[in-house]
């Protein structure tokens, strides 16, 4: 471990005061050093590291690229440890700024939205920026601190805390059972009408696991909708065999609304609920206190 003590720490002041300010005067100036001090703190530096990080002219100071990249690298550094320090003398119930979330739409607004009130009571004076979206958001270029994601992750920028495991599994409505039969098998879905969501990677087939075996199943239907609330209001009202998230379907199933199929089998691509951030090593306290606040709401899941 490099050790740093105060001259490192004036060195290193000096260096982002002149790529901010352009020549040692406004430098000194800014940070109250005589142009001397900074003058020398930055030979200072160059010769500890062994490398030019300015050329000096009589007029300017202009850094070298070498010189341009510790700095920025510095800057980053010492806004971190601002930030982290602002936050370490807060009150954890007592955290405030803004939060810039992202939620699924449709599992955002049963779920998680009715619950948000109680975190917002919470911690009061924070402010939340909740999008919710069933398209992808990208976190780092919308600035999003945390999001919710359903399924299987693929973008390695992001650290992921996952709260559940996710099933998708078959449900139809009594009526529509009662008037076409129930399958007992991934291939009897082939004689009935399955509502297709063409969101599905594989969609129309159906993959289809019980743990064993998969079972890969070209689905034909007379409705199909990217649509979750949709498919769902089409399976209540009877119109086919839907594939959906348990969390969608769960409090029709408690109700009697819906029946599930083939309790044994979901659809091979089911992944997890995950909360997620950008890849890096500083976490604010506020997204910290929404990571743990989220995942005691996961614990056990709403929907059972």
């Amino acid at each position: 471990m490099i050790k740093i003590n105060s001259q490192h720490i004036d060195e290193i002041a000096a260096l982002i005061a002149v790529a901010a300010n352009g020549t040692f005067a406004a430098a000194g100036k800014a940070i109250g050093r005589h142009p001397t001090i900074i003058s020398k703190r930055i030979a200072s530096l160059e010769t500890r590291l062994g490398v030019r990080l300015v050329e000096r002219t009589t007029r300017q100071v202009q850094l070298t690229d070498t010189g341009k990249r510790l700095a920025d690298k510095y800057r980053v550094a010492t806004d971190l440890i601002e930030e982290a320090q602002e936050e370490a003398t807060e009150n954890a119930n007592n955290l405030s700024g803004r939060l810039k979330l992202a939620f699924p739409a449709t599992m955002g607004r049963l779920w998680l939205a009715p619950k948000i009130p109680e975190f917002m009571a919470k911690y009061p004076n924070l402010e939340l920026d909740i999008n919710y979206s069933d398209n992808y958001v990208d976190l780092i270029e919308g600035g999003f601190d945390a999001a919710i994601r359903i399924g299987q992750l693929t973008d390695s920028r992001l650290v992921a805390r996952k709260l559940t495991s996710h099933k998708r599994i078959l449900v139809a409505s009594p009526n529509y059972l009662q008037q076409h039969g129930t399958p007992m098998e991934p291939g009897q879905l082939l004689e009935h009408n399955c509502i297709g969501n063409p969101s599905l990677h594989s969609y129309p087939i159906w993959r289809l696991s019980d743990g064993q075996q998969l079972a890969m199943v070209r689905t034909n239907g007379t409705l199909v909708t990217n649509d979750s609330i949709a498919m769902l209001e089409a399976a209540r009202a009877g119109i086919g065999i839907l594939g959906a998230g348990e969390w969608l379907v769960a409090q029709d199933i408690h109700t009697g609304a819906l029946v599930q199929l083939m309790p044994h089998w979901h659809f091979d691509s089911d992944g997890g609920i995950y909360l997620v951030r950008a890849s890096r090593h500083y976490i604010s306290a506020r997204t910290d206190a929404f990571g743990e606040w989220i995942s005691q709401l996961f614990q056990p899941v709403p929907w059972k």
